[in-house]
Protein backbone atom coordinates (compact mmCIF):
# COMPACT_ATOMS: atom_id res chain seq x y z
CA UNK A 1 0.00 0.00 0.00
CA UNK A 2 1.43 3.29 -1.28
CA UNK A 3 0.14 6.99 0.72
CA UNK A 4 0.75 10.18 -0.93
CA UNK A 5 -0.20 12.89 1.01
CA UNK A 6 -1.07 15.89 -1.92
CA UNK A 7 -2.59 18.85 0.11
CA UNK A 8 -2.90 20.42 3.65
CA UNK A 9 -6.07 23.31 4.05
CA UNK A 10 -4.25 26.32 5.64
CA UNK A 11 -5.73 27.22 9.43
CA UNK A 12 -6.68 23.48 9.99
CA UNK A 13 -5.09 19.83 9.75
CA UNK A 14 -7.32 18.77 7.53
CA UNK A 15 -5.20 16.66 4.75
CA UNK A 16 -6.11 15.26 0.93
CA UNK A 17 -4.21 13.06 -0.34
CA UNK A 18 -4.47 9.34 -1.95
CA UNK A 19 -4.23 5.65 -1.28
CA UNK A 20 -2.75 3.09 -3.44
CA UNK A 21 -4.16 -0.64 -2.95
CA UNK A 22 -4.12 -3.71 -5.35
CA UNK A 23 -7.86 -2.83 -5.83
CA UNK A 24 -7.91 0.35 -6.60
CA UNK A 25 -6.84 4.31 -5.88
CA UNK A 26 -8.99 6.07 -2.24
CA UNK A 27 -9.10 9.80 -2.77
CA UNK A 28 -9.22 11.04 0.87
CA UNK A 29 -10.57 11.96 2.89
CA UNK A 30 -13.17 8.99 2.28
CA UNK A 31 -16.11 7.76 3.96
CA UNK A 32 -16.24 3.50 3.59
CA UNK A 33 -19.73 2.11 3.38
CA UNK A 34 -20.26 -0.71 6.27
CA UNK A 35 -20.78 -3.89 4.77
CA UNK A 36 -20.92 -6.26 8.06
CA UNK A 37 -22.19 -9.21 6.51
CA UNK A 38 -19.99 -8.47 2.85
CA UNK A 39 -22.90 -7.08 1.70
CA UNK A 40 -24.04 -2.86 2.41
CA UNK A 41 -27.31 -3.99 3.46
CA UNK A 42 -29.96 -3.22 1.08
CA UNK A 43 -27.98 -2.05 -2.05
CA UNK A 44 -26.69 -3.16 -4.75
CA UNK A 45 -22.97 -3.08 -5.74
CA UNK A 46 -23.65 -1.16 -9.27
CA UNK A 47 -25.67 1.50 -6.70
CA UNK A 48 -22.49 1.89 -4.38
CA UNK A 49 -20.39 2.51 -7.28
CA UNK A 50 -22.46 4.68 -9.61
CA UNK A 51 -24.88 6.51 -7.40
CA UNK A 52 -23.12 6.48 -4.21
CA UNK A 53 -19.61 6.73 -5.44
CA UNK A 54 -18.10 4.83 -2.88
CA UNK A 55 -14.34 3.45 -3.59
CA UNK A 56 -14.14 1.09 -0.36
CA UNK A 57 -16.40 -0.58 1.74
CA UNK A 58 -16.06 -2.31 5.22
CA UNK A 59 -16.60 -5.68 5.97
CA UNK A 60 -16.52 -7.07 9.59
CA UNK A 61 -14.08 -10.53 11.14
CA UNK A 62 -16.89 -11.39 13.40
CA UNK A 63 -19.78 -11.90 11.52
CA UNK A 64 -18.14 -13.08 8.41
CA UNK A 65 -16.27 -16.02 10.75
CA UNK A 66 -19.25 -16.90 11.92
CA UNK A 67 -21.45 -16.98 8.50
CA UNK A 68 -21.09 -17.76 6.13
CA UNK A 69 -17.33 -19.26 8.16
CA UNK A 70 -14.14 -18.60 7.09
CA UNK A 71 -13.62 -21.51 5.12
CA UNK A 72 -16.48 -20.63 2.57
CA UNK A 73 -14.77 -17.57 2.02
CA UNK A 74 -11.42 -18.71 0.86
CA UNK A 75 -13.01 -21.82 -1.22
CA UNK A 76 -14.43 -18.72 -3.26
CA UNK A 77 -11.03 -17.08 -3.47
CA UNK A 78 -11.55 -14.39 -0.51
CA UNK A 79 -14.54 -11.90 0.38
CA UNK A 80 -13.57 -9.99 -3.07
CA UNK A 81 -14.55 -13.15 -5.19
CA UNK A 82 -17.17 -14.12 -2.95
CA UNK A 83 -19.31 -10.81 -3.12
CA UNK A 84 -17.93 -9.68 -6.34
CA UNK A 85 -16.64 -6.18 -4.99
CA UNK A 86 -13.76 -5.47 -6.91
CA UNK A 87 -12.65 -2.31 -5.14
CA UNK A 88 -10.46 -2.07 -2.07
CA UNK A 89 -11.99 -3.72 1.33
CA UNK A 90 -10.95 -2.97 4.79
CA UNK A 91 -11.98 -5.82 7.53
CA UNK A 92 -12.28 -4.49 11.35
CA UNK A 93 -10.78 -6.87 13.83
CA UNK A 94 -14.27 -8.02 15.75
CA UNK A 95 -12.41 -6.19 18.80
CA UNK A 96 -15.46 -3.89 19.15
CA UNK A 97 -18.20 -6.53 17.92
CA UNK A 98 -16.86 -8.51 21.27
CA UNK A 99 -16.87 -5.62 23.31
CA UNK A 100 -20.41 -5.43 22.30
CA UNK A 101 -21.67 -9.14 23.42
CA UNK A 102 -21.17 -8.12 27.44
CA UNK A 103 -21.84 -10.82 29.49
CA UNK A 104 -21.24 -13.61 26.69
CA UNK A 105 -17.86 -12.74 26.29
CA UNK A 106 -14.74 -12.99 28.57
CA UNK A 107 -10.93 -11.50 28.00
CA UNK A 108 -7.83 -12.94 29.08
CA UNK A 109 -4.35 -12.41 28.32
CA UNK A 110 -5.06 -15.26 25.36
CA UNK A 111 -7.73 -13.42 24.02
CA UNK A 112 -11.38 -13.12 23.88
CA UNK A 113 -14.01 -16.08 24.61
CA UNK A 114 -17.40 -15.26 23.31
CA UNK A 115 -20.92 -17.05 22.61
CA UNK A 116 -21.83 -16.58 18.66
CA UNK A 117 -25.23 -14.27 19.13
CA UNK A 118 -26.49 -16.80 16.36
CA UNK A 119 -26.74 -19.99 17.86
CA UNK A 120 -24.75 -19.43 21.29
CA UNK A 121 -21.62 -21.48 20.38
CA UNK A 122 -18.41 -21.17 22.44
CA UNK A 123 -15.36 -19.32 20.37
CA UNK A 124 -12.37 -17.94 20.98
CA UNK A 125 -10.53 -14.85 19.17
CA UNK A 126 -6.61 -14.68 19.62
CA UNK A 127 -4.50 -11.96 17.86
CA UNK A 128 -3.15 -14.48 16.27
CA UNK A 129 -6.03 -16.17 14.57
CA UNK A 130 -7.47 -13.17 14.24
CA UNK A 131 -4.42 -12.14 12.05
CA UNK A 132 -5.29 -15.51 9.98
CA UNK A 133 -8.42 -15.14 9.69
CA UNK A 134 -8.48 -11.61 7.99
CA UNK A 135 -5.96 -13.33 6.07
CA UNK A 136 -8.71 -15.48 5.01
CA UNK A 137 -10.81 -12.83 4.04
CA UNK A 138 -8.37 -11.23 2.03
CA UNK A 139 -9.22 -7.62 2.92
CA UNK A 140 -6.58 -4.84 1.24
CA UNK A 141 -6.43 -3.09 5.06
CA UNK A 142 -6.98 -5.43 8.11
CA UNK A 143 -6.87 -4.26 11.64
CA UNK A 144 -4.97 -5.57 14.36
CA UNK A 145 -6.75 -6.85 17.69
CA UNK A 146 -8.00 -4.78 20.30
CA UNK A 147 -10.06 -4.08 23.31
CA UNK A 148 -12.26 -1.09 22.79
CA UNK A 149 -12.53 0.12 26.19
CA UNK A 150 -15.95 1.61 27.46
CA UNK A 151 -15.82 5.67 26.86
CA UNK A 152 -17.17 5.75 30.26
CA UNK A 153 -14.30 3.19 31.76
CA UNK A 154 -12.08 4.68 35.03
CA UNK A 155 -8.31 5.60 34.68
CA UNK A 156 -7.58 2.38 36.13
CA UNK A 157 -9.28 0.01 34.17
CA UNK A 158 -8.57 1.97 30.43
CA UNK A 159 -5.12 1.84 31.35
CA UNK A 160 -4.80 -1.96 32.11
CA UNK A 161 -7.23 -1.99 29.35
CA UNK A 162 -4.63 -0.26 26.75
CA UNK A 163 -1.38 -2.53 28.03
CA UNK A 164 -3.83 -5.73 27.34
CA UNK A 165 -4.07 -3.91 23.76
CA UNK A 166 -0.25 -2.93 23.25
CA UNK A 167 0.71 -6.48 23.97
CA UNK A 168 -1.44 -7.75 21.83
CA UNK A 169 -0.58 -5.81 19.01
CA UNK A 170 2.87 -7.40 19.29
CA UNK A 171 1.37 -10.28 18.65
CA UNK A 172 -0.94 -9.56 15.96
CA UNK A 173 2.10 -7.77 13.98
CA UNK A 174 4.13 -11.02 14.75
CA UNK A 175 2.18 -13.11 13.09
CA UNK A 176 1.26 -10.82 10.38
CA UNK A 177 4.83 -10.70 9.03
CA UNK A 178 5.56 -14.33 9.60
CA UNK A 179 2.39 -14.91 7.31
CA UNK A 180 1.79 -14.55 3.50
CA UNK A 181 -1.03 -13.20 1.91
CA UNK A 182 -3.74 -16.09 0.45
CA UNK A 183 -4.82 -14.51 -2.49
CA UNK A 184 -1.53 -13.30 -4.48
CA UNK A 185 -1.95 -8.95 -3.62
CA UNK A 186 -0.29 -7.48 -0.44
CA UNK A 187 -2.33 -6.60 2.71
CA UNK A 188 -2.01 -3.80 5.19
CA UNK A 189 -1.96 -4.32 9.16
CA UNK A 190 -3.14 -1.17 10.66
CA UNK A 191 -2.71 -0.81 14.46
CA UNK A 192 -5.63 1.12 16.84
CA UNK A 193 -5.02 3.89 19.12
CA UNK A 194 -6.44 3.09 22.38
CA UNK A 195 -6.66 4.98 25.82
CA UNK A 196 -10.37 5.84 26.48
CA UNK A 197 -10.28 9.85 27.53
CA UNK A 198 -7.38 10.33 28.47
CA UNK A 199 -4.83 12.27 26.98
CA UNK A 200 -1.90 10.66 28.95
CA UNK A 201 -3.18 6.98 27.41
CA UNK A 202 -3.67 8.48 24.25
CA UNK A 203 -0.21 9.51 23.73
CA UNK A 204 1.50 6.78 24.97
CA UNK A 205 -0.81 4.47 22.23
CA UNK A 206 0.30 6.71 19.78
CA UNK A 207 3.44 6.77 20.25
CA UNK A 208 3.64 3.08 20.81
CA UNK A 209 1.97 1.97 17.25
CA UNK A 210 4.16 4.36 15.52
CA UNK A 211 7.19 1.92 16.78
CA UNK A 212 5.61 -0.41 14.05
CA UNK A 213 6.07 1.52 11.07
CA UNK A 214 2.56 -0.03 9.86
CA UNK A 215 0.51 1.55 6.71
CA UNK A 216 -1.61 3.76 8.40
CA UNK A 217 -2.83 3.97 12.16
CA UNK A 218 -6.75 3.60 13.33
CA UNK A 219 -7.92 5.89 16.42
CA UNK A 220 -10.64 3.56 17.80
CA UNK A 221 -12.52 3.40 21.49
CA UNK A 222 -13.82 6.67 20.78
CA UNK A 223 -17.77 7.22 19.96
CA UNK A 224 -18.80 4.83 22.57
CA UNK A 225 -20.56 6.52 25.49
CA UNK A 226 -18.05 9.98 25.58
CA UNK A 227 -18.52 13.30 25.70
CA UNK A 228 -18.57 14.79 21.84
CA UNK A 229 -16.06 17.32 23.09
CA UNK A 230 -13.89 14.45 24.64
CA UNK A 231 -14.12 12.36 21.35
CA UNK A 232 -12.55 15.79 19.19
CA UNK A 233 -9.86 16.50 22.05
CA UNK A 234 -8.35 12.56 21.53
CA UNK A 235 -8.65 12.98 18.07
CA UNK A 236 -6.19 16.26 18.32
CA UNK A 237 -4.57 14.67 20.74
CA UNK A 238 -3.77 11.38 19.03
CA UNK A 239 -2.73 12.99 15.61
CA UNK A 240 -0.27 15.23 17.29
CA UNK A 241 1.75 12.13 17.71
CA UNK A 242 0.95 9.67 14.46
CA UNK A 243 3.23 9.74 11.50
CA UNK A 244 1.97 12.67 8.92
CA UNK A 245 3.30 10.49 6.18
CA UNK A 246 0.23 7.55 6.89
CA UNK A 247 -3.19 7.46 6.55
CA UNK A 248 -5.05 8.03 9.63
CA UNK A 249 -8.55 5.72 10.14
CA UNK A 250 -11.33 7.35 12.91
CA UNK A 251 -13.17 3.91 13.60
CA UNK A 252 -17.03 4.21 13.86
CA UNK A 253 -17.70 8.12 13.47
CA UNK A 254 -20.03 9.12 13.17
CA UNK A 255 -22.42 11.69 12.11
CA UNK A 256 -21.84 14.54 8.86
CA UNK A 257 -20.59 16.80 11.77
CA UNK A 258 -18.60 14.44 13.39
CA UNK A 259 -16.71 13.98 9.97
CA UNK A 260 -16.06 17.24 9.02
CA UNK A 261 -14.68 17.85 12.66
CA UNK A 262 -12.78 14.53 12.40
CA UNK A 263 -11.30 15.88 8.61
CA UNK A 264 -10.47 19.27 10.30
CA UNK A 265 -8.35 18.05 13.18
CA UNK A 266 -6.46 15.31 10.28
CA UNK A 267 -8.73 12.18 9.90
CA UNK A 268 -8.68 10.36 6.60
CA UNK A 269 -10.79 7.44 6.62
CA UNK A 270 -13.70 7.17 8.27
CA UNK A 271 -16.81 4.06 8.39
CA UNK A 272 -20.15 4.39 10.45
CA UNK A 273 -23.79 2.59 10.26
CA UNK A 274 -25.40 5.88 10.80
CA UNK A 275 -26.49 6.38 7.50
CA UNK A 276 -27.97 3.17 6.41
CA UNK A 277 -29.22 2.52 9.91
CA UNK A 278 -30.95 6.01 9.96
CA UNK A 279 -32.30 5.62 6.63
CA UNK A 280 -34.00 2.48 6.86
CA UNK A 281 -36.03 4.50 9.65
CA UNK A 282 -36.27 7.39 7.77
CA UNK A 283 -33.71 9.40 9.04
CA UNK A 284 -32.14 11.90 6.08
CA UNK A 285 -28.39 13.93 6.45
CA UNK A 286 -29.00 16.63 3.91
CA UNK A 287 -27.01 19.25 2.44
CA UNK A 288 -29.63 22.03 4.59
CA UNK A 289 -29.89 19.50 7.73
CA UNK A 290 -31.65 16.25 8.86
CA UNK A 291 -34.99 15.63 8.44
CA UNK A 292 -37.10 12.88 9.76
CA UNK A 293 -39.27 11.72 6.52
CA UNK A 294 -42.20 10.04 8.26
CA UNK A 295 -43.19 13.57 10.11
CA UNK A 296 -46.86 14.96 8.95
CA UNK A 297 -44.80 18.04 7.77
CA UNK A 298 -43.96 16.18 4.43
CA UNK A 299 -46.95 14.61 3.45
CA UNK A 300 -47.65 17.21 0.51
CA UNK A 301 -44.12 18.25 0.34
CA UNK A 302 -43.27 17.84 -3.64
CA UNK A 303 -39.69 18.96 -3.47
CA UNK A 304 -37.06 16.90 -3.64
CA UNK A 305 -35.00 15.26 -0.15
CA UNK A 306 -32.31 17.70 -0.99
CA UNK A 307 -32.47 20.95 -3.06
CA UNK A 308 -28.79 20.48 -3.92
CA UNK A 309 -28.80 16.66 -4.38
CA UNK A 310 -28.67 16.70 -8.10
CA UNK A 311 -24.49 17.18 -7.03
CA UNK A 312 -24.49 13.74 -5.47
CA UNK A 313 -27.19 11.37 -6.74
CA UNK A 314 -28.74 10.81 -9.62
CA UNK A 315 -32.57 9.92 -8.90
CA UNK A 316 -34.77 12.61 -7.09
CA UNK A 317 -37.43 11.84 -5.14
CA UNK A 318 -39.66 14.34 -3.53
CA UNK A 319 -40.40 14.11 -0.04
CA UNK A 320 -44.05 13.31 0.16
CA UNK A 321 -43.26 10.42 -2.20
CA UNK A 322 -40.78 8.95 0.24
CA UNK A 323 -42.87 9.64 3.15
CA UNK A 324 -45.49 7.74 1.07
CA UNK A 325 -42.85 5.20 0.81
CA UNK A 326 -42.12 4.45 4.53
CA UNK A 327 -45.91 4.36 5.82
CA UNK A 328 -46.87 1.96 3.51
CA UNK A 329 -44.07 -0.05 4.41
CA UNK A 330 -42.65 -0.34 1.40
CA UNK A 331 -38.99 -2.08 0.99
CA UNK A 332 -37.97 0.76 -1.34
CA UNK A 333 -38.23 3.35 0.98
CA UNK A 334 -35.43 1.86 2.72
CA UNK A 335 -33.28 1.68 -0.07
CA UNK A 336 -34.02 4.97 -0.86
CA UNK A 337 -33.02 6.36 2.14
CA UNK A 338 -29.90 4.30 2.50
CA UNK A 339 -28.91 5.35 -0.78
CA UNK A 340 -29.83 9.16 -0.54
CA UNK A 341 -27.85 9.05 2.89
CA UNK A 342 -24.20 7.02 1.69
CA UNK A 343 -24.72 9.22 -1.30
CA UNK A 344 -24.78 12.30 0.36
CA UNK A 345 -21.90 11.07 3.13
CA UNK A 346 -19.60 10.34 -0.05
CA UNK A 347 -20.50 13.72 -1.76
CA UNK A 348 -19.48 15.60 1.76
CA UNK A 349 -16.07 14.23 2.16
CA UNK A 350 -15.16 14.25 -1.64
CA UNK A 351 -16.81 18.09 -1.26
CA UNK A 352 -14.37 18.71 1.65
CA UNK A 353 -11.17 16.95 -0.46
CA UNK A 354 -11.99 19.64 -3.11
CA UNK A 355 -11.84 22.00 -0.68
CA UNK A 356 -8.67 21.19 1.00
CA UNK A 357 -6.83 20.62 -2.64
CA UNK A 358 -8.00 24.51 -3.35
CA UNK A 359 -7.18 26.16 0.12
CA UNK A 360 -10.75 26.90 1.06
CA UNK A 361 -11.95 24.24 3.39
CA UNK A 362 -11.48 26.30 7.07
CA UNK A 363 -14.30 28.65 5.75
CA UNK A 364 -16.41 25.94 4.33
CA UNK A 365 -16.54 23.44 6.87
CA UNK A 366 -17.73 26.09 9.73
CA UNK A 367 -20.64 27.26 7.42
CA UNK A 368 -21.68 23.16 6.53
CA UNK A 369 -21.25 22.48 10.17
CA UNK A 370 -24.31 24.38 11.14
CA UNK A 371 -26.24 24.17 8.66
CA UNK A 372 -25.70 20.18 8.55
CA UNK A 373 -26.36 19.62 12.19
CA UNK A 374 -29.65 21.18 12.49
CA UNK A 375 -33.26 19.65 12.42
CA UNK A 376 -35.63 20.47 9.68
Amino acid sequence: MRFELQNTAPSSKARAGKIETAHGVIDTPIFMPVGTAGSVKGIHFKDLKEDIKAQIILGNTYHLYLRPGIDIIEKAGGLHKFNSWDSPILTDSGGFQVFSLGAIRKLSEEGARFQSHIDGSRHLFTPENVMDIQRSIGADIIMAFDECTPGDADYYYAKKSLELTQRWLARCVGRFNETEPKYGYQQSLFPIVQGCVYPDLRIKAAEHVATFNCDGYAIGGLSVGEKEEDMYAMIEVVNEVLPEDKPRYLMGVGNPVNILEGIDRGIDLFDCVMPTRNGRNGMLFTSEGILNIKNSKWRDDFSPIDPNGSSFIDHQYSKAYLRHLFHSKEMLGAQIGSIHNLAFYLWLVGEARSRILAGTFREWKDKMVTKIGRRL
